[in-house]
């Protein structure tokens, strides 16, 4: 890799970065003129119903501007930014592009995406510190505009607690005892499942517990996935695994969703999204689930973590980044475009302002039992941790499914399979040309 784009790589990740200025010439220059006449722009996204809400701007604000914001629809995933990256080789991205958080990083570093700082306004105070700090890298720069968030929290079957005489744990220590009080009083249940079947929750709890899996010092990146952090919570879970507290099958699967159907998994670390999850996996228990903080390390805390959420970026390719960030800026903060998405796409709305408002006024309708609902997820959102995404996310993931499957199944050592999961990171880094400490 050639050192110019190892060194933008490194430098778009630090916390504070003299190369930000550096950065923000990477746009296209023609977006940064005054647009005039008729501009039409493409985005790439894989929303449910964006077309719909993209209509709201086409025939409101983006008429007034004469700017045309036509929508195609894309799958999702690493399978979406191989598409972006493949574009972008060809100088044939779109104007805007839907990106994963994590996956910003990655486009950032083959200078798929632009510094939009100076044509977002002040947008920024519209979101949460730590989700906005997702968009930015750490630097000066803004690279996109959130969207929606995942927060995590701590679901839980109300009645069965109240059966069992379980209390709603604070603290990862309480959880663990909780676990063990159900196993004693019901052999047959399960409080919960540890899951290797997605990474973005394991992410999301070493996130919570202060991990930062992706760090830089001048031009050399430090992979910390094996951090003391993400090995205080490695140990947490295989240690309920390897005791029998807990299930060790995967999510998402017709056996979990009948676990949580028939009350024999009674809760579920998950995040904001989660009701619809619930409502498809375990119609039969609709308004007897309630929600509550994730549990804390120690009780003066109080953070959680991030499981999924997505942004809206400008690329390099587009010649219209001025008009391309405007749209994005208002996608992501109008009122009525984000009720649009609520109702259209069933996002949460990173904008903290929409998380109390329009679609989010009454509680979802498998949790009609618990009024506040909402209110609680605005508040467990604003204390959303910082994350530490590096370029190669998915390659980090795709090891933590088989290191931590194969561990979870055979109840063997999670601290082993942490051990895998950093080193296959740090070889592929290198594979690639990074500079690697560890």
């Amino acid at each position: 890799m050639p050192h110019t784009k190892r060194r933008r790589l490194v430098t778009t990740a630090v916390a504070v970065s003299l190369a930000a200025t550096a950065l923000a010439a990477c746009g296209s220059e023609d977006g940064s003129k005054a647009e005039s006449g008729p501009v039409s722009l493409t985005y790439w996204t894989w929303t449910p119903g964006m077309d719909k809400v993209v209509d709201l701007w086409n025939k409101g604000p983006g008429k007034k501007d004469q700017i045309t914001v036509t929508v195609k629809k894309q799958a999702s995933g690493d399978t979406l930014v191989t598409k972006i990256l493949t574009a972008h080789k060809a100088k044939k991205a779109p104007d805007l592009v839907q990106a994963e958080y994590q996956a910003l990083p990655t486009l950032v570093s083959n200078d798929a995406l632009a510094d939009i700082s100076g044509e977002v306004g002040d947008v920024q105070g519209k979101f949460a510190e730590g989700v906005w700090q997702q968009t930015t890298l750490g630097t000066d720069a803004v690279y996109a505009v959130p969207q929606d968030i995942g927060p995590m929290m701590f679901y839980y079957r109300e009645d069965l607690f109240k059966r069992y005489g379980l209390k709603v744990p604070t603290t990862w220590e309480q959880f663990a005892e909780t676990a063990r009080q159900l196993k004693k009083k019901a052999p047959d249940k399960d409080l919960t499942t540890f899951s290797a079947n997605d990474s973005g929750l394991f992410a999301g709890l070493a996130q919570q517990a202060g991990a930062k899996w992706w760090t830089t010092s001048g031009d050399t990146w430090k992979v910390g996935i094996d951090d003391a952090a993400t090995q205080k919570v490695a140990r947490f879970w295989g240690g309920l695994v390897e005791e029998g507290v807990i299930d060790n099958q995967p999510m998402y699967t017709p056996s979990w969703n009948k676990a949580l159907n028939t009350g024999k998994q009674i809760a579920w670390v998950s995040a904001v999204w989660a009701p619809g999850t619930l409502n498809t996996a375990a119609p039969d228990t609709k308004g007897k689930w309630a929600m509550a903080p994730l549990p804390q390390w120690s009780l003066d805390q109080d953070v959680t973590g991030s499981w999924g959420g997505s942004s809206t970026a400008v690329t390099t390719d587009s010649a219209h980044k001025e008009a391309a960030a405007k749209f994005a800026a208002w996608l992501n903060t109008d009122h009525d475009a984000l009720n649009a998405l609520a109702k259209e796409g069933g996002i949460y709305p990173a904008s903290t302002s929409a998380q109390l408002s329009g679609a989010f006024s009454n509680p979802p309708a498998y949790f009609s039992n618990q009024a506040d609902f909402y209110t609680r997820a605005a508040d467990i959102a604003k204390t959303t941790a910082p994350s530490a995404w590096g370029p190669n996310v998915n390659v980090a993931y795709t090891s933590f499914k088989d290191a931590f499957g194969a561990a979870a199944k055979n109840k063997s050592d999670f601290a082993a399979a942490l051990k895998t999961m950093q080193d296959d990171t740090v070889a592929d880094m290198k594979k690639q040309g990074f500079e690697v400490s560890q």
